[in-house]
């Protein structure tokens, strides 16, 4: 839930909290002092030796010093040139505490599993220093007053738990902080006789990002593939995300956004794996991404539908736009983790005609009545009790979780041997990835796939040559039997490269034991590692 302000929730401050308000003829405002502490935390970036030293952190830094010290003099000389005091008053305010705690356990969460994360924290504690800086000397700057509060925080975590630059392309993690708040502050509309922003903030900043990467082609400038994979590592990640964002849920009702949402993405998968004998999204029914993005991302109160049911609304049309930008960006040849980010500022654009779409159809069929009321504290509980009841429910039947059979191989060579052309395309890729890795057997695997179903001769005596480097019987001999136009050979997975292999899109395989790698296996769909485990295949 990434919010900068809460229209609905007055800030839960005494009206006698204002702490800062500095005559003009006084000393230096006691307002300014923030962005003064934010530059100097961020010059102290300067003394780092991997900064001082590195060609792009070092001169990002200091510019970034440098305007933050200018911009303060500028709001400085120009109160007292026309004679305005700069105020400041506390503001600590629960949704952005609230949405504080629920990002950073999961940035900690995810962290603790994958410690590039923990790597990038001073990076992110940069960004902050910067956020706080934006918000004070923009507000500053333009009302001569500023909200003292913690919502600095929750605009930063939301961004890096779904985009990261690359060390020598970080100026641009900074550049999408201005567009948070500049995009806060005049992109605004009059809703329900209220003049508020009309983008999610950091969902704004997210999609401009999103877009420019996507139309230059340079993703491979930011850490936007390896952030959604690495997010399913963790264990009981569903249920970390959905813990971590309860306390949301039941105080702010946007529950029925989320749940909404997961229902009808969880149903279409269902349809499409009953329709064409594969799944959707390979691994997942809901990809963690997705389902961190329904969460933590897309339910902003302030600039989501107001009415229960413009939220039953919202929360399909997001699933709709996440499966539509799934294809488009596939034919765009872009990666589809974008998909989560791309319908945020549309659905954004078209809320209010939400609430009147949904308030027309509830006119006509009245047993939907109860959808018109606005959410409340009493409706908010209610809702997030149904949606507990489903996250289990769906958890309980493998539409949630950590055990989708889509993460590992057998499954696709199944469903591409039945004939799924969608698993043949994916199968392959499956494959290169385990040679990537190591596994001579896969490269073997891939280079009979390459000759049998794409005739690419060329490409498959590669990846046998790669396969015998790495000790393939099979990769050696088919190298031969290629070139004589004899039947290529096929071989049993080894035992050494099954931690390779018997990996799906969770951590790496921790077994050690003959036994028990075999047991996974044959757990994991390998069939053939049954005989060796002692066991049956599943459902045999």
């Amino acid at each position: 839930m990434t919010r900068t302000d809460a229209p609905s929730h007055p800030p839960e401050v005494p009206a006698d909290a204002t702490v800062g308000q500095d005559p003009p003829e006084g000393g230096f405002p006691t307002a300014l002092v923030a962005p003064l502490l934010s530059a100097a935390g961020l010059g102290a970036y300067l003394l780092v030796p991997g900064v001082r030293a590195h060609p792009v952190l070092f001169p990002t830094f200091l510019a970034v010093v440098g305007i933050i010290l200018g911009w303060t003099a500028w709001v400085w000389l120009s109160a007292r040139q026309a004679d305005e005091a700069l105020t400041l008053k506390v503001a600590i305010r629960k949704p952005h505490y609230i949405q504080l705690v629920a990002q950073g356990s999961v940035l900690v969460y995810w962290g603790w599993w994958v410690r590039s994360v923990y790597d990038f924290s001073p990076l992110i504690l940069a960004q902050i220093l910067v956020a706080v800086a934006m918000d004070a000397l923009l507000n500053l700057h333009r009302r001569r007053h500023w909200n003292l509060g913690v919502g600095a925080v929750p605009v930063v975590f939301s961004i890096n738990l779904f985009l990261w630059f690359t060390v020598p392309y970080f100026y641009f993690q900074f550049l999408m902080i201005p567009v948070v708040y500049l995009g806060k502050e005049f992109l605004r509309r009059e809703w329900n006789g209220r003049n508020t922003h009309v983008f999610n903030p950091s969902a704004f900043a997210l999609a401009v990002a999103a877009v420019l990467l996507i139309v230059t082609g340079s993703t491979d400038i930011t850490q936007g593939v390896a952030i959604a994979d690495t997010q399913n590592i963790p264990p009981f990640i569903y249920v970390a995300i959905f813990a971590a964002a309860l306390p949301g849920q039941w105080f702010f009702g946007v529950a029925t956004m989320t749940m909404t949402a997961v229902i009808t993405m969880c149903v279409f998968g269902e349809v499409w794996l009953q329709t064409t004998g594969a799944y959707f999204f390979y691994d997942a029914y809901v990809p963690i991404a997705v389902f961190l993005g329904m969460h933590l991302l897309f339910t902003d109160p302030a600039t989501s539908p107001r009415t229960e049911g413009g939220r039953v609304l919202w929360g399909i049309l997001y699933a709709a736009g996440v499966l539509g930008s799934v294809p488009l960006l596939e034919a765009a040849g872009a990666p589809t983790f974008y998909d989560k980010l791309l319908p945020v500022p549309l659905l954004n654009l078209i809320a209010p005609h939400m609430d009147a779409a949904a308030l027309a159809v509830i006119a006509r069929v009245k047993a939907l009545e109860p959808l018109e009321i606005r959410a409340d504290a009493r409706r908010a509980k209610v809702t997030t009790g149904i949606w507990i009841a489903v996250f289990a429910g769906f958890t309980a039947v493998g539409w949630l979780g950590d055990d989708h059979p889509g993460q590992y191989l057998p499954y696709w060579e199944e469903a591409c041997a039945a004939g799924n052309g969608r698993a043949c395309d994916y199968l392959p890729v499956m494959q290169q990835n385990y040679c990537d890795r190591g596994s001579g057997w896969a490269c073997n695997e891939f280079g009979v796939f390459r000759a049998r179903y794409d005739g690419d001769l060329q490409g498959a005596m590669g990846e046998f040559e790669r396969a015998c480097t790495r000790g393939s019987e099979a990769g050696c001999a088919n190298r031969a039997r290629l070139l004589a136009g004899e039947a290529l050979i096929q071989e049993e997975p080894p035992l050494e490269e099954l931690p390779i292999l018997l990996r799906g899109s969770k951590g790496p395989v921790t077994e050690t034991h003959p036994q028990a790698l075999y047991a996974l296996g044959c757990e994991r769909g390998w069939d053939e590692l049954c005989a060796r485990a002692g066991t049956a295949p599943p459902g045999g």
